[in-house]
C-alpha cells in the first residue's frame, strides 16, 4: 500500500504517435527522467519554406534538472535529429547512450553544429544501465540499420518494453539476429506495457529479408552495359554493403558522391560496419580514368531532393558526375509519404535521358525496414504484455496494430492509441491515461527555430498559389484626393495586361470616391479599401486571390 503513494511512472509520447517521424518519449518517475530517441521530420507540401521539423520538447526543458540521460535506439534522423537542437536548448549535461555506429553517426551531427564536450556512452546487447530509479536493458533488433536496439524499462511502479523499429528479418547482412533470448527472458520476469513500432501495421505477411535485395542488384549491375547509379538512403549501412558487394563481385570500382552518403559511408567503414575492399573505392573526380562499365555510383536522392546527388546529375548540374543515355539507375528505396511526385520527376528526367530505371514496381531492389502483421504479432506472442501502447506511425497505424493486439488476446480496455503530448501512468503494474502535457511542432527555418505557426505557412502556401499583388496608392490630405495609383506584382499572370491594370485602377478610385474619405484623419480606412476593392476585383475577373499589400502613402 506504501509504494501507492510512490509517483507513478509517466509514460509521455512528445512525437511519433502523428507520422512516420520525430520520435520523442520521455519516461518519468518521481525525479528521475529519460527520454528515448530524439528524432525529426522532413516538410511536406504544407509547410513552404520549412526545413526541418522538429516535436515540441518544451516539457524536457522544463524538467531538465530530472533529465538522467538520452536513449536512442538507432541512427536513422527521425530518431537522432533533434538531438542537436535539443542539447543546445539544455542548461544541463546528460549523458547519450547508444551503439557504437549510432553514435558515430551523432558525433558527425553534433560536430556540424558544433556542439563539443557531449558525453556519449556505447552500449551493446545485454547491456544494463542505472538512471536514478530506472533502470535500463539494451537488446538487438534487426533493422534497415545496423546496431539497432530496443530498451527494457524497470521502475519502482512496474516494467516497459520499448521495441525500437524492427523487423524479425531471420538473414541479417550483419548476422546480427534480434536477441529473441532477452526477449522471452523479460516476457518471463513480466512486461507491463509495451510500446511497439507501428509503421507496417497495414501489411499483411512478413517483411522480406534484406538479404534478398542482394541478387537483384547483382543482376542488374552485372547486366548493365555503362555506368550504375544507385540511390539509397546513406544510412541504409545494410543496402550500401550489399552494392559494394556486387560491385565488387562484377569487377566495378565503387563510386561515392552525395554530402551525407560520403559523411556515413566514411563513419560505417572506419567502425567496421561497412567492409570494402580499399582498392574498390574511387573518388569522383578520378572516375574518367576508368571505362564507364567499370563504375558504380552509390549517391543520395532516392527521395527526389532537388539538391541531392542524383538530381543535380540528373540536371548536368554536379561537379564531377553526370548522367546520360546508356547508363543505369537504381533507386533502392520507398518514397517516404508526400515525397511520391518529386521521385517520379527524377525518374521521368532520367528517362527523357535515355537510362534504364529500375526501383521496386520494376525488381526487388528495395525491401522495408519494418515488420509487417505477422511480425508484429509474433513481437506481441513473445512478450505477452498485460497493456500495449503501439507508436511509430500515422493514426491508420496505430488503429491497426492496435486491432492486432485484440486479435493476440490483449482487452481493449488495455490497449491505448495516444496522440503526442498524452500521457499514461503506470502504478503496481497497472496502467491509465493521465494528464496530458504541452506538445506539437517546432519549425527549423532557415536558421531559426520558432514554433508552428499557422499565419506564416498559409501565407506562404497563397504566395505559392497565388502570387502576390502590391498597390500603392498616392493621395493629397492638402487637397483631400487621389494623386496615382501603381502595381506591382510576381507570381500572377495578368501582371503584364495593361487593360486590366487600367479596369483595376478604376474600380479602386470607384471605391474611394464612394467612401468619402478623409485623408487628413489617417489611412488605414484607405488601406482596407483599397485592399477589399482589388480582391473583389480580382476574384470577378479572374477568379484567383493573390496576396493584395495596400500602401497609401502621402504627399
Amino acid at each position: 500500500m506504501a509504494k501507492r503513494k510512490n509517483p507513478p511512472l509517466r509514460i509521455i509520447p512528445l512525437g511519433g504517435l502523428d507520422g512516420i517521424g520525430k520520435n520523442m518519449t520521455a519516461f518519468e518517475c518521481g525525479n528521475d527522467m529519460v527520454l528515448v530517441d530524439a528524432g525529426l521530420m522532413f516538410p511536406d507540401d504544407s509547410q513552404p519554406g520549412i526545413d526541418l521539423v522538429l516535436p515540441d520538447y518544451s516539457y524536457v526543458l522544463e524538467n531538465e534538472d530530472k533529465l538522467r540521460g538520452i536513449v536512442i535506439t538507432h541512427g536513422h534522423e527521425d530518431h537522432t535529429g533533434a538531438l542537436p537542437y535539443l542539447l543546445q536548448d539544455l542548461n544541463v549535461r546528460v549523458p547519450i547512450f547508444s551503439s557504437k555506429l549510432t553514435l558515430g553517426f551523432i558525433e558527425g551531427k553534433l560536430a556540424e553544429h558544433r556542439l563539443k564536450n557531449v558525453k556519449m556512452r556505447e552500449v551493446k546487447d545485454g547491456a544494463h544501465i542505472n538512471l536514478g530509479c530506472i533502470s535500463i536493458d539494451f537488446f538487438s533488433m534487426t533493422h534497415s540499420i545496423p546496431a539497432a536496439l530496443g530498451v527494457f524499462i524497470r521502475t519502482p511502479q512496474g516494467s516497459v518494453m520499448h521495441t525500437g523499429d524492427f523487423k524479425l528479418d531471420q538473414t541479417p547482412i550483419d548476422g546480427v539476429r534480434p536477441d529473441y533470448e532477452l526477449i522471452n527472458k523479460f516476457a518471463r520476469q513480466g512486461i507491463d506495457l509495451l510500446l511497439s513500432d507501428s509503421t507496417n501495421a497495414t501489411v499483411p505477411g512478413f517483411t522480406k529479408s534484406e538479404a534478398e535485395v542482394g541478387s537483384s542488384l547483382r543482376h542488374i549491375i552485372k547486366n548493365a552495359e555503362g555506368r550504375v547509379f544507385v540511390a539509397s538512403f546513406s544510412s541504409h549501412i545494410h543496402r550500401l554493403q550489399q552494392i559494394c558487394d556486387a560491385a565488387v563481385g562484377c569487377g566495378r570500382k565503387v563510386v561515392v558522391t552525395g554530402r551525407s552518403m560520403l559523411t556515413n559511408t566514411s563513419v560505417a567503414r572506419e567502425l567496421g560496419y561497412l567492409k570494402v575492399p580499399e582498392d574498390s573505392i574511387v573518388d569522383a573526380f578520378d572516375v574518367g580514368s576508368i571505362p564507364e562499365e567499370k563504375i558504380v555510383v552509390m549517391c543520395t536522392g532516392s527521395q527526389g531532393e532537388p539538391l541531392s546527388a542524383l538530381s543535380r546529375m540528373a540536371n548536368g548540374e554536379h561537379k564531377t558526375l553526370s548522367i546520360h543515355e546508356g547508363d543505369t539507375v537504381i533507386i533502392s528505396a520507398t518514397p517516404v509519404p508526400g515525397n511520391e511526385k518529386a521521385v517520379q520527376q527524377v525518374v521521368n528526367n532520367l528517362a527523357k535521358l535515355g537510362c534504364e530505371v529500375y526501383d521496386k514496381t520494376k525488381m526487388l531492389v528495395h525491401v522495408s525496414g519494418h515488420g509487417s502483421q505477422e511480425e508484429l504479432k509474433l513481437m506481441l506472442a513473445m512478450t505477452h504484455p498485460a497493456y500495449f501502447m503501439p507508436v511509430h506511425g500515422e493514426a491508420v497505424h496505430l488503429r491497426a496494430h492496435a486491432e492486432l493486439g485484440e486479435k493476440m488476446g490483449i482487452p481493449r480496455e488495455n490497449i491505448f492509441v495516444l496522440d503526442n503530448g498524452d500521457t499514461l501512468e503506470m502504478r503496481d503494474g497497472r496502467v491509465k491515461v493521465g494528464p496530458s502535457v504541452d506538445s506539437g511542432v517546432v519549425y527549423v527555418d532557415g536558421l531559426r527555430i520558432a514554433d508552428a505557426d499557422p499565419v506564416v505557412l498559409r501565407d506562404r502556401q497563397k504566395l505559392a498559389n497565388d502570387g502576390l499583388v502590391t498597390v500603392v496608392v498616392t493621395v493629397s490630405p492638402k487637397h483631400n484626393r487621389v494623386e496615382g495609383i501603381e502595381f506591382s506584382s510576381r507570381g500572377v499572370s495578368f501582371s503584364t495586361d495593361d487593360a486590366f491594370t487600367v479596369d483595376a485602377n478604376e474600380a479602386i478610385l470607384r471605391t474611394i470616391e464612394k467612401g468619402s474619405f478623409n485623408f487628413t484623419t489617417g489611412t488605414d480606412a484607405v488601406r482596407k479599401a483599397v485592399r477589399d476593392s482589388l480582391t473583389n476585383f480580382l476574384w470577378n475577373r479572374t477568379h484567383s486571390r493573390p496576396m493584395i499589400i495596400p500602401v497609401v502613402m502621402e504627399v
